[in-house]
C-alpha cells in the first residue's frame, strides 16, 4: 500500500534555523534578548578581521554594517570600533536652499544594534554587543542586495575592465558574470554596483583637464551664440558624468521639425567609451537636422532620465510627437516618465540586427526573410500584420521561438500599422540612422577627446547645413521643370513643396491612375469611395465632405505623413 506523506516545511524551515542559531552564538531572535556575557572577551587579529566577523552574521541574519566612529588614546592610536547597523541613527535635515544631485532614500531607523572591538594586549577584544533591531531583517533572496554584503572582487574587476575596454556594455557584462556563477543572486554584488565601477573607470581615465576644458568649450560658445545651451549632471562626489549640448539653430530647427525624433546610442567615443547620443530629426528636405548630442557615461533610466529632461528644458518644453530608439527598457522607463504623451517607437535598424544574433539560421531561408520583413516593413494595417504574422509562425512552426514571443509583444512599438494616426513624416528609422551613421562612426571610431569630438562633430553639423542651404536656394529659385508643363495641380505643387517633396507627391499622383474607384455610400455631404489596384486584394476607403472640403483615407498617409495620398487624389484629381 502507498502511503502519503505530507513534509511541513514550515516547521523544517524552523528548525533549519533554530539549529543555526544554536550553532551561532551571535544569533537572537529579535523578539529575544541576547546572551550577551557569552561574546565577551571574543578577540580578533586586526580591524578588517572585527569587520568581517560582524558582517558575516550580518548577512546571515539579514541587516547590513557601517563602521561607526573610532576612539583614540592620546598618542593618536586607535583604542576602539564600533560596527554599527547600517539604520542606526536619523538622516540629517539638508540645507532646502541646495538642490539635491539625486534623490536618496531614508532609509535610518534609529536602529541600536551595534558591536565594539576594543584593543587589549594587540588583540581586538568584544567589550560591548547589542543584538536587538527595531526593523524587519531582509529576506534570505533579498541578502544579496545588503550594501556591506556587497563586493567586487579583484578577478571581476579585471573581467570587468577588460570587457569595459573592448566596448562591451555593462549590462551584458554583468549578465555574462551571472550566467559564470549560476545567477546574478551568486555575483556578489548588483547591477548598479557593476555600473558605478565602471563610471569610476570612465571617469579615472578622463585626461586632466579634458572635461574642464569641454566646459570652457561650452561657455565660449554660449558667448558667441546667447541661444546656445549646455547641461552637466554631476554624481554624489561631485565628477561630472552626463553633457548635453546644442546650439540656437538646433533649437529653431527642432521648432519647424521636432515633430518626429530619432534617438541613437550606438556610438561610443573610443577614448573613454563615453555613449554619444544625438538626438535626429528630418527636415522639409528629407535629410537628417540635428537637435543636440550627448555624452553619456551609462545606459541606466537614472542617466537617460536627466537626459530627456534636460532635453525637454532645452527646448522649451516642447516634446516630440514620435520618438524612435533602440530596444532598451532603461531608456523606455524614461520616455515612459518624461515623454508620456508621445509615441515611442522602435528603430528597425535594431531589430533586424537583434534578428540577425537571434534567429539567424531562419533568416538564412529566403521565404522566411521575406515574410518576416513585410511584418517589420510592408504591412498598411494591424489585420494585415497579424495575419501575416500568423502565417509566417504557422509556415516555420516557430510559434515557440522564445525571441519572436518577445518580438511579438513590442509589435505596437515596431509594425507601423498601430500608429498610422500618429504623424511619423513616414521616415524609416532605419533610413535616418544610416545617413546619421555618416556623420558619426568615424569620428567615433577615432581616439579623440571629448573637445576634439565636439569640434569634429560641430564640422559635420555645418557640413550638413551647408547642403541644406544649397537645396533651400535652388528649391526657392526655381520650380521642376516638369511641373511647368503639367497640371495646374503638379505647377502649383512645385512652388510651394521642395524638390524631394514634390518628386514625393508626384509619385502618388501617377500611380492614383492604377486604381479602380466606385462610389459606394452618399450620406449628406459625406461620399464614400472604395478604391483598389487591379490585381490586389486590399481595398482603401476614401471619405469626402463637399462641404469643409476636407478629405481622409483608411490608409492614413497624410495623418502620418502630410501628403494626400494616391488614393485620395485618385478620388479629388
Amino acid at each position: 500500500m502507498a502511503i502519503d506523506t505530507v513534509i511541513d516545511v514550515e516547521s523544517d524551515e524552523e528548525n533549519v534555523e533554530n539549529n543555526k542559531r544554536e550553532k551561532d552564538p551571535l544569533i537572537v531572535n529579535r523578539q529575544e534578548n541576547a546572551d550577551e556575557n557569552g561574546l565577551y572577551g571574543k578577540t580578533m587579529c586586526n580591524e578588517d578581521e572585527a569587520y568581517k566577523f560582524y558582517n558575516s552574521y550580518a548577512t546571515r541574519i539579514g541587516f547590513s554594517v557601517r563602521k561607526g566612529k573610532n576612539r583614540r588614546d592620546a598618542q593618536n592610536v586607535v583604542r576602539q570600533i564600533n560596527f554599527l547597523c547600517s539604520k542606526e541613527g536619523f538622516q540629517e535635515d539638508g540645507d532646502p536652499s541646495e538642490t539635491k544631485k539625486t534623490n536618496r532614500l531614508d532609509t535610518r531607523t534609529g536602529c541600536k544594534a551595534m558591536i565594539r572591538f576594543t584593543l587589549e594586549d594587540e588583540m581586538w577584544k568584544v567589550s560591548h554587543f547589542h543584538a536587538e533591531h527595531n526593523h524587519d531583517f531582509a529576506k534570505p533572496e533579498e541578502r544579496p542586495f545588503l550594501r556591506s554584503n556587497r563586493r567586487i572582487s579583484d578577478a571581476h574587476k579585471g573581467v570587468i575592465k577588460t570587457m569595459f575596454g573592448a566596448g562591451i556594455r555593462t549590462t551584458k557584462t554583468y549578465s555574462y558574470l551571472a550566467e559564470e556563477v549560476g545567477g546574478s543572486q551568486n555575483v556578489g554584488f548588483t547591477k548598479r554596483d557593476c555600473y558605478n565601477f565602471v563610471n569610476r573607470e570612465k571617469m579615472a581615465i578622463f585626461e586632466a583637464g579634458d572635461a574642464q576644458s569641454l566646459i570652457n568649450l561650452f561657455k565660449h560658445k554660449q558667448f558667441e551664440d546667447p541661444m546656445f545651451f549646455y547641461s552637466v549632471q554631476v554624481d554624489q562626489e561631485n565628477r561630472m558624468t552626463n553633457f548635453f549640448w546644442r546650439d540656437g539653430r538646433s533649437r529653431l530647427d527642432y521648432d519647424c521639425f521636432g515633430d518626429v525624433v530619432v534617438f541613437d546610442t550606438t556610438y561610443r567615443t573610443n577614448r573613454y567609451n563615453m555613449i554619444c547620443a544625438p538626438f535626429v530629426g528630418v527636415n522639409n528636405h528629407w535629410k537628417n537636422v540635428l537637435f543636440g548630442c550627448a555624452f553619456l557615461l551609462d545606459e541606466t533610466t537614472a542617466s537617460f532620465i536627466w537626459l530627456f529632461e534636460t532635453f525637454l528644458e532645452s527646448m522649451g518644453n516642447q516634446t516630440p510627437k514620435i520618438i524612435y530608439t533602440d530596444q532598451c527598457q532603461a531608456m523606455a522607463n524614461a520616455i515612459k516618465e518624461i515623454f508620456p504623451r508621445t509615441c515611442h517607437r522602435l528603430c528597425l535598424w535594431h531589430i533586424s540586427l537583434n534578428a540577425t544574433r537571434n534567429i539567424g539560421s531562419l533568416l538564412g531561408i529566403p521565404e522566411f526573410k521575406k515574410m518576416f520583413n513585410k511584418c517589420l516593413y510592408g504591412c498598411e494595417s494591424e489585420s494585415e500584420f497579424q495575419s501575416s504574422w500568423d502565417g509566417l509562425l504557422e509556415t516555420f512552426d516557430v510559434a515557440e521561438n522564445d525571441w519572436l514571443k518577445r518580438l511579438y509583444t513590442l509589435r505596437e512599438k515596431f509594425c507601423a500599422a498601430f500608429s498610422l494616426d500618429k504623424f511619423s513624416a513616414r521616415i524609416q528609422s532605419s533610413q535616418r540612422r544610416e545617413n546619421t551613421n555618416n556623420v558619426f562612426h568615424h569620428i567615433s571610431a577615432a581616439k579623440m577627446r571629448l573637445i576634439e569630438f565636439v569640434q569634429h562633430y560641430d564640422r559635420q553639423v555645418e557640413d550638413t547645413r551647408s547642403s541644406e542651404l544649397e537645396e533651400t536656394f535652388r528649391c526657392t529659385n526655381g520650380v521642376p521643370s516638369n511641373a511647368k508643363k503639367s497640371t495646374r495641380l503638379l505647377y502649383h505643387a512645385g512652388k510651394v513643396y521642395t524638390r524631394k517633396l514634390y518628386n514625393l507627391f508626384g509619385a502618388e499622383i501617377m500611380a492614383s491612375m492604377a486604381f479602380k474607384m466606385d462610389e459606394v455610400e452618399t450620406t449628406g455631404t459625406v461620399h464614400t469611395f472604395k478604391l483598389n489596384e487591379e490585381g490586389r486584394s486590399t481595398v482603401y476607403v476614401v471619405k469626402l465632405n463637399s462641404s469643409d472640403s476636407t478629405i481622409t483615407c483608411t490608409c492614413k498617409m497624410f495623418e502620418s505623413m502630410g501628403l494626400l495620398c494616391r488614393h485620395a487624389l485618385g478620388v479629388v484629381w
